[in-house]
């Protein structure tokens, strides 16, 4: 590992939410063009070669020789629809225009071509409990944020939380619809009890909020909001794990 990488925060270990995305390709065929962003220490990126994918690394950091320098603060350096598949995994959340780089990661799949995305899910009940005491959602402390400056290509850490309605609506402006909702292991097991005794409070505000809202037109979208909104994988996981598709 170089000097720069440790610069960087990345796991040292194959994570929940990488397998959940290694067995998603799992159920693909074999030959894909990926581009893992960010790249990390590169352990889902060997995992998905050895199924026989294409895989383009692409990182700040200088974790190994065939990295692609990329800044996910600036335009991707890759033409349009040039990929099959985007995985972005805890990576997103450290961008102070998430955005932009959103409607980026879109342009380079094409169409019919998916996303793989991981980000701190701050939907999770203990999660909303963290906010409710604090202020601040889980793992996004303000307090542990780095000092960095302006427009500098560095890690700023967990500075942007970003929730499935906002990611729902942010990737079907740029033309991806979400097909799957997952999510890795589960928060905080211990307050379960409390958790169970807050599920009808939840589904009842959470129904209400999304059921008595449109016209017809926007109703099959909202039943889907709702399921979704109520799903395990949303209520209970530490990573929310959005699998995408770009429409055709």
């Amino acid at each position: 590992m170089s000097s720069d990488s440790k610069r960087f925060s990345h796991v040292a270990n194959f994570t929940g939410y990488m397998k959940i995305a290694a067995d998603w390709f799992g159920a693909q065929r074999a030959g894909l063009r990926v581009l893992d962003l960010p790249a990390g220490n590169g352990l889902l990126t060997d995992a998905l070669r050895a199924m026989g994918h294409e895989v383009v690394c692409g990182d700040i950091n200088r974790e190994r020789a065939d990295y692609h320098y990329v800044d996910m603060a600036a335009p991707l350096p890759f033409d349009a629809a040039s990929f099959d598949v985007a995985l972005c995994l805890e990576g997103v959340e450290h961008l102070v225009d998430p955005v932009a780089f959103i409607a980026e990661l879109s342009r380079v799949i094409r169409r019919g071509g998916h996303i793989v995305l991981s980000t701190p899910n701050v939907m999770n009940f203990y999660s909303r409990l963290h906010f409710l005491f604090t202020g601040a959602y889980y793992q996004f402390n303000p307090a542990a944020a780095p000092e960095v400056a302006p427009g500098a290509a560095a890690d700023r850490g967990h500075i942007f939380p970003l929730s499935y309605f906002q990611l729902r609506y942010l990737f079907d402006q740029n033309g991806m619809q979400v097909k799957q909702v997952l999510g890795d292991r589960y928060k905080r097991k211990a307050l379960f009890p409390l958790y169970i005794l807050l599920m009808p409070l939840a589904w009842l505000a959470t129904r209400a909020m999304l059921l008595r809202q449109g016209d017809r037109r926007e109703h099959e979208r909202n039943r889907e909001l709702l399921e979704h909104a109520l799903c395990a994988p949303l209520l209970f996981s530490r990573s929310l794990v959005l699998v995408l598709e770009k429409r055709e």
